[in-house]
C-alpha cells in the first residue's frame, strides 16, 4: 500500500480517511533493518498504539474506556443499552511482523464507522470499536490474551504466572505500563452486553487470490494450540568429546523438526517449529538443554491430535537413541471454532444484495479473537484479500482498493446489523 490517499479511498471514506489513519499508524513500532512490527503487549510501542486508538475514539465524540483486561473500547451510542454491535481486532504484533495483520480490522473499524456517518446513517443498536489486547502473544508466549481474560478463558491466577524471554511477568509488565494487574479477569457483565462481534482481518493465505474475490466471510477456525518440546542432554566440550560419548539434544530436536514436518503434510495438517531456545548457547559447546516450541493445526480434531502424537512418538524414540531425556508440555490449545451461522449467514445476506462483492465462504487455520469469543458472543470475520499470502512478515500486503473494499463491506455489514 502507498502511502498516499487516492481519489477512491478519500471519496469512500468521507470523515477521517482509511489512508490518512494508515499513514498515522504504520510508523510505530516498526524496526529499522528488519522493516518488520515489533509491537509487543505493554511496550512502548504498544503504548504509542494505544494513544493512537485513544485519539482517534476522541476525534471522533466516541466514549473511550478500558476495561479491567487492558482492552480499549470505543462507543457509538450505550454499550449499556445492550444488544451492542462491535467490531474491531487487535494492534499487537508478531516478532517482525507485517503492518496489515490486526491493523487492518482496527483501522477499518473507525474508516466504516466514517463511512456511515457520510450516509447519515442513524444506528438503532450501540455500535463499539475494540483493540484487545495482546493477541498474538509475542511476548509472554500465549495468544490472545486480553479476549481471553475477558471471556474467562484465562484465570487471573494463569496469567500472573506467564513470564516474558527476560524474567518479567505479565503483572509486573502491565504495572509498568498503568494498567492494575490484580482487576484482570472474567468480564461477563460487558459481554453480555454484546449481541454480536465482527472481526476484520487481512487474509493469512492465497485462498481469496485464488478465487478472485477481494473479500470472504470466514466459516470456521481450525483446531490448533502449541506444545514446548524440552530435550535435555549433556552439555560438553565441542572439540574434544568423542561423537560417541555425546548425549547432544540438538539431534534429537533436529530429527523432531523434520518428523513435524512429515506428519503434517501425511495428514493434511500444518506444523512448525517456529521458536528454540539453547543452553548454554555457544559455538564450542554441546547444549545441555534445547527448547523448541511447536504450533500445530488441523482442520478436524481427529487430524491434529493424529499429528501430536506421532510427533511426540518420534520425539521419544530420538530422544532415546541419544540418551536424551525428552518433556513435552501443551502450553495452550484451542478447539475447532464455528462462527455463528446465523450471523454468517445475516452478513452473506447484506452483502449480497447491498453490494457487487461475491463473498465465498472459507476456513482459515490462523486464531483470532473472534474465535475466543464465539463461545459466549454471536461471532463472525471477514477477510480481505492478501495478494501474495504471506503473513506474520513484512512482506504481508493488501492493496489499496481491496482495503477500501473491505472497508465498504464492513460498513454495509455493520449498517445492517445495527440499524435495523
Amino acid at each position: 500500500m502507498s502511502d498516499g490517499t487516492s481519489p477512491v479511498g478519500a471519496q469512500l471514506v468521507p470523515s477521517t480517511s482509511f489512508h490518512s489513519m494508515w499513514r498515522e499508524l504504520l510508523p510505530i513500532g516498526r524496526h529499522p533493518e528488519s522493516r518488520g512490527y515489533r509491537r509487543y503487549a505493554w511496550t512502548p510501542a504498544d503504548s504509542a498504539c494505544r494513544a493512537w486508538f485513544q485519539e482517534q475514539a476522541q476525534v471522533r465524540g466516541l466514549t473511550y474506556e478500558v476495561d479491567r483486561n487492558g482492552n480499549q473500547w470505543a462507543w457509538a451510542g450505550d454499550p449499556a443499552q445492550g444488544d451492542a454491535v462491535v467490531t474491531g481486532s487487535h494492534l499487537d504484533s508478531v516478532p517482525d511482523g507485517g503492518a496489515f495483520d490486526g491493523p487492518l480490522g482496527v483501522v477499518s473499524a473507525f474508516a466504516a464507522l466514517d463511512e456511515l456517518r457520510g450516509r447519515n446513517t442513524q444506528f438503532t443498536r450501540p455500535l463499539g470499536i475494540v483493540n484487545f489486547g495482546d493477541e498474538e502473544g509475542a511476548r509472554f508466549g500465549l495468544a490472545c490474551v486480553g479476549s481471553r481474560l475477558t471471556a474467562g478463558r484465562l484465570t487471573r491466577e494463569q496469567a500472573h504466572r506467564l513470564t516474558d524471554g527476560d524474567g518479567i511477568t505479565l503483572p509486573r509488565a502491565m504495572e509498568a505500563a498503568g494498567h492494575d494487574p490484580d482487576a484482570i479477569g472474567p468480564d461477563p457483565e460487558r459481554l453480555s452486553r454484546i449481541g454480536a462481534f465482527v472481526e476484520l482481518h487481512v487474509e493469512q493465505g492465497r485462498a481469496l487470490d485464488l478465487s478472485g474475490d477481494r473479500v470472504g466471510l470466514a466459516s470456521a477456525i481450525w483446531p490448533h494450540g502449541r506444545w514446548r518440546f524440552d530435550f535435555r542432554g549433556e552439555a560438553n566440550h565441542a572439540g574434544t568429546t568423542r561423537l560417541a560419548d555425546r548425549r547432544d539434544p540438538m539431534l534429537s530436536y533436529a530429527e523432531t523438526v523434520l518428523a513435524a514436518r512429515r506428519e503434517a503434510q501425511l495428514a493434511g495438517a500444518v506444523a512448525t517449529f517456529g521458536k528454540i531456545a539453547v543452553e548454554p548457547n555457544g559455538v564450542n559447546a554441546i547444549p545441555s538443554l534445547v527448547r523448541g516450541w511447536l504450533d500445530s493445526r488441523a482442520p478436524e480434531q481427529d487430524t491434529l491430535d493424529t499429528v501430536i502424537e506421532g510427533i511426540e512418538t518420534a520425539a521419544r524414540e530420538y530422544a532415546a537413541a541419544h540418551g536424551v531425556d525428552l518433556d513435552v508440555t501443551r502450553e495452550s490449545f484451542t478447539p475447532v471454532v464455528e462462527f455463528d451461522h446465523a450471523l454468517r449467514d445475516e452478513l452473506a445476506r447484506i452483502l449480497g444484495s447491498e453490494t457487487d462483492l461475491k463473498v465465498p465462504v472459507l476456513g482459515t487455520g490462523a486464531g483470532h479473537d473472534a474465535g475466543i469469543l464465539s463461545g459466549t458472543v454471536p461471532t463472525a470475520m471477514l477477510f480481505v484479500r492478501n495478494p501474495t499470502g504471506v503473513s506474520h512478515s513484512p512482506a504481508e500486503f493488501a492493496t489499496e482498493d481491496d482495503c477500501v473494499a473491505g472497508v465498504l463491506a464492513l460498513a454495509d455489514v455493520l449498517e445492517g446489523l445495527a440499524c435495523r
